[in-house]
């Protein structure tokens, strides 16, 4: 049996710089030598005044355990929690009820303590610090609280950096509430209740919403978010993210306070903030902590407790990605440049909304946008501007459409034309104008697969003739979670459920698989990021001669798979081989393979 030394740290009172530095040295933690040169280094006056635990991180000391890696707040908190024998917590901001955990105690009480309440529940409040031997305050929060106090270990820089932050939100959630508190359930809920007297809504430029409104922001960027969602219900609004395609509620805040923050960005947006009764869409550039621009989409909609707004997050370092970064294997890759390599015809992107269409599609008129060539664009709406193209943006207002657009863009001398989306005949047509008279056009159609793509331009009423004679190819694609690679697991694949990924080619199963296990780099989800699945045919001879009115898809599929076209599933079985993903994602987010 193996007997642990015993802890250097005095059980009492603050802690020290020195008895931390000689516990992680007796430990195996670091080593001695650099420790003693990193403490006779000069350092600034505010140095000293720093918690310990800061001063050790900012030595930058090798991790001995594990040569290469620096000793950070996070490893330094799991350490002393393992000496110390309080259980280690780490700070999640999306799993913490920040209303409830500011009620615990003030910001001064807090900050003087050293602590941040991080979960509130019938008998107790756990409460998070990194002075586990200074007791004198758990007596006050018992009292006030009448719940037993159970004290948790916290990285510093957390405990410090969320305790400004939730406090200063629910100070300004607060202030805005006291401005607002006459309001009702909120203009345009169809719950209205009448309340006598002059009725008061937070004003949108006061500061405590444009704090909030700064801190939702910040706080989605941080988190990595790729869609911002501000919901009304009765009493409450709720502010949710979407996190690798799955949403996370990151806030409450009550209705009247929603309100505020919604017209708020509305007036950010150029929106109308008088108009609630109809949808509205409208844009915003905003700038990380990072100094980054970052743009975002607006969109509002009347629903039955007020106007529900989304914002759509476009990060320049996500939008313009290398394709390797997107997920292509190298077969896929081939192809794609393949297709659109050539000098003109019509390549289509298919799939859902949030199926990372329009990342692909800008991340291949960036590498095509050349000085030797006119790329140009007409989207509803820019989803991004980029400098090396020309976008134009449909306006229905003044009835510029997608077809007008592009008729427009014909007479500008384009080499490359990008169409957001084609929605009907006219805009078909155009497109395939535009192909015959030599460009390269590149736009998107919503269908489940790439074959039905082909149906789908029959059912808007484009001719077979012009499908052969102008379609280079079509790309499907999803966007499937990836394994965290800090905490994934080996597993195995029973051989059922692998020719249910693998159907029609019915490969043997891998010898290992891996599956989510859940850790703090992934919030215990077990993913963290997602990549690109894809399903490609080039439009040859061969495969033309299927297309017809009465094109027969099964046959028009199982001839795209004998010249090489892997569909989703297969394309998701061989990152779930190559230890990417797994089984249950791909199904997930893929349509169920139609072959006889």
């Amino acid at each position: 049996m193996v007997v642990r030394q015993r802890s250097l740290i005095p059980k009492t009172g603050k802690l020290q710089l020195r008895s931390l530095i000689d516990a992680l040295v007796s430990d195996g933690m670091i080593f001695r030598d650099a420790a003693e040169n990193a403490l006779i280094q000069p350092r600034g006056a505010d140095f000293s005044a720093q918690h310990p635990m800061i001063q050790i991180a900012a030595f930058d000391l090798e991790w001995k355990k594990r040569p290469g890696k620096k000793l950070s707040p996070g490893v330094l908190a799991e350490w002393l929690s393992e000496q110390t024998g309080f259980p280690y917590y780490h700070i999640d901001p999306l799993k913490i009820d920040a209303r409830a955990v500011t009620q615990v105690m003030s910001f001064e009480f807090a900050k003087r303590q050293g602590v941040l309440p991080v979960e509130v529940n019938e008998h107790e409040v756990i409460i998070a610090t990194c002075e586990p031997f200074i007791r004198g305050w758990e007596e006050t929060v018992e009292q006030v609280t009448r719940k037993s106090v159970r004290k948790v270990i916290s990285s510093v820089d957390d405990i410090q950096r969320y305790s400004v932050e939730f406090f200063t939100l629910a100070k300004s959630v607060s202030g805005a509430t006291k401005s607002g508190e006459r309001v009702g359930a909120g203009i345009g809920n169809f719950e209205q209740l009448l309340e006598l007297g002059n009725l008061k809504s937070p004003d949108a430029n006061d500061e405590g919403i444009i704090n909030i409104v700064d801190w939702i922001l910040q706080y989605a960027f941080d988190q990595r978010a790729s869609d911002i969602h501000i919901e009304p219900r009765r009493e409450q609004a709720f502010v949710r993210f979407r996190i690798d395609g799955v949403l996370h509620l990151a806030y409450n805040m009550p209705i009247q306070v929603g309100m505020a923050v919604t017209s708020r960005i509305k007036i950010l947006g150029r929106m109308n903030v008088a108009e609630k009764r109809k949808p509205q869409d409208g844009r915003l550039k905003t700038k990380s902590q990072e100094g980054d621009e970052i743009e975002l989409r607006l969109s509002t909609l009347p629903t039955a407790f007020g106007e529900k707004l989304v914002m759509r997050i476009f990060d320049p370092e996500v939008l313009l990605r290398p394709f390797e970064q997107l997920g292509f294997r190298e077969e896929e890759l081939v192809r794609w440049h393949k297709m659109t390599a050539q000098p003109n015809g019509i390549i289509f992107v298919t799939g859902p909304t949030g199926s990372g269409k329009t990342t692909t599609l800008y991340s291949t008129l960036k590498q095509l946008a050349t000085s030797e060539v006119n790329v140009c664009t007409i989207e509803d709406p820019i989803e991004m501007v980029e400098p090396a193209f020309n976008q134009m943006q449909v306006q229905h207002n003044i009835e510029l459409d997608f077809a007008d657009g592009v008729k427009a863009l014909l007479r500008q001398d384009p080499d490359i034309i990008m169409i957001g989306e084609i929605r009907d005949l006219e805009t078909a047509q155009m497109a395939i104008q535009a192909a015959l008279t030599g460009h390269l056009v590149l736009s998107t159609l919503h269908t489940n697969d790439a074959p039905t793509a082909i149906t789908r331009l029959l059912d808007l009423g484009v001719p077979g003739y012009l499908i052969k004679s102008t379609v280079l190819g079509v790309m499907a694609q999803r966007l499937v979670r990836t394994l965290c690679p800090h905490c994934k697991q080996e597993s195995v694949i029973s051989k059922e459920d692998w020719q249910q990924l693998t159907h029609p080619w019915n490969a043997p199963p891998p010898s290992r698989i891996y599956r989510p296990a859940g850790c703090l780099e992934c919030r215990n989800t077990g993913y963290l990021g997602r990549s690109g699945l894809y399903e490609i045919f080039l439009l040859t001879e061969t495969l033309g001669e299927f297309i017809a009115n009465d094109v027969d898809l099964v046959k028009f599929r199982n001839q795209a798979i004998k010249e090489g076209m892997h569909t989703l599933r297969l394309s998701g079985a061989k990152k779930v081989a190559a230890g990417l993903t797994t089984p249950e994602e791909v199904m997930r987010v893929t349509p169920e393979s139609r072959m006889k």
